[in-house]
């Protein structure tokens, strides 16, 4: 039998491990004033009959008693979770059965001593599958109705109704039982099953930032190590004919690599801000020194901060891709902000294959950038007409117009 437990933080185990014993709490003291109902009733019979029958009664019911309170430790297994060690089962139930039969021979107590049976049973139950559980209480109440009956019919012991009506208090306890065991245990798969879905809510969260992190790591590196690889290139093709030109092209690669550590080590620190402005200006100049004529046709900003990341984003990935996957010769660059929204829009020339115009729109940086913008309720779509490759996005104003 194996407890109902999830991964969870110190602080919702606490609560959780609180949660059980408030419940293991509240069915253990239900158990303990049944019992010691039980005996007081045995004791008071003892007392009138002196009967050894009744002194073994006596302690029949103490042995279920503890039996009983040990068991309830099982319960935290939940409804259905299966029986513990069939010695423990057998503990319980074996003074119960012998109780129940002692009980026909013992004048006057067809009330108390039929009861420790109906008690195992409620406490067996909850551990069986949903089928064999209701059987089993429906057995046991049989079982116990008919003690008294049997006792009185077979064996002479008439049922005392004064007697039983005095112990009205045994009766609602025992009839209260199996629905207060059962309602307890319910309650108790309730709180592990939403600590069970916390831990997966936190895990997922978890998830999302790294895959935020991958996406943003992506974003730097993907583009600074394409314009080293596109400066270094130039810087290799010009050492022989310009180097002063050269020594230019190799200064800006140190450059543009000591960039992507400040900003591989600020995303790092969670502190990397992304400048919208700067990024258009950068992919200008860097089409440009790729032999790309770059224009930009620039409206208002949008003022919502994380709009204006997502845009920068989608420049900066823009840019890279017509640099890996294109030969253009020209670019264009658009963004406007109306009162409708934000519309950002790149084109390019010259994709050199249908295998590199397909790259471009199945980028997996522009995978990850079209979920930073759904989540903004804006669309990012991407499109190839004769040698122009075409990439749109729109953000609406409830979002992009905020300040």
């Amino acid at each position: 039998m194996t407890p109902i437990t999830t991964a969870r933080r110190p602080d919702q185990a606490r609560g959780v491990q609180t949660t059980w014993l408030y419940t293991l709490g509240a069915i253990v003291f239900f158990f303990v004033i049944l019992d010691a109902i039980l005996l007081l009733t045995a004791l008071a019979n003892y007392s009138v009959s002196e009967s050894p029958v009744d002194a073994i009664l006596i302690v029949l019911i103490l042995l279920s008693a503890v039996v009983h309170v040990r068991y309830c430790f099982f319960f935290r297994a939940g409804r259905g979770g299966g029986l513990p060690h069939g010695a423990w089962t057998v503990a319980m139930v074996v003074p119960a059965v012998i109780a129940w039969v002692l009980g026909l021979f013992a004048v006057g107590a067809g009330l108390f001593a039929a009861l420790p049976l109906w008690m195992a049973a409620n406490a067996i139950a909850p551990l069986l599958p949903k089928a064999q559980r209701w059987t089993l209480i429906l057995v046991a109440a049989v079982a116990t109705i008919a003690h008294p009956i049997w006792a009185s019919a077979g064996f002479g012991n008439a049922f005392d109704l004064e007697s039983a009506s005095r112990a009205w208090l045994l009766l609602i306890y025992g009839l209260c039982l199996p629905f207060m065991v059962l309602s307890s245990l319910w309650w108790w798969e309730i709180v592990v099953t939403l600590d069970r879905h916390r831990s997966v809510a936190a895990d997922l969260a978890v998830a999302q930032e790294r895959l935020r992190f991958a996406s943003d790591l992506h974003d730097i590196q993907g583009h600074h190590l394409q314009v080293i690889a596109l400066k270094s290139e130039l810087a290799e093709r010009m050492l022989a004919i310009d180097p002063e030109a050269a020594r230019e092209h190799v200064h800006e690669t140190r450059l543009i690599a000591k960039q992507a550590l400040e900003e591989t080590r600020s995303l790092v620190a969670g502190l990397r801000e992304v400048d919208l402005a700067a990024e258009l200006e950068n992919a200008r100049e860097v089409l440009t020194a790729a032999g790309a004529e770059c224009e930009l046709h620039l409206g208002a900003m949008p003022t919502d901060a994380e709009v204006r990341r997502v845009l920068a984003l989608v420049v900066r990935e823009a840019t890279t891709n017509i640099l890996r996957h294109s030969s253009a010769t020209s670019a264009s660059i658009r963004l406007r902000s109306t009162p409708a929204g934000s519309t950002l829009e790149i084109e390019n020339n010259a994709s050199n294959s249908r295998a590199d115009a397909a790259a471009q729109v199945d980028s997996s940086g522009l995978v990850g950038l079209r979920d930073r913008v759904s989540a903004l309720d804006g669309t990012l779509g991407t499109a190839v007409n004769a040698d122009r490759f075409s990439l749109r996005l729109f953000v609406p104003a409830k979002v992009g117009t905020e300040a």
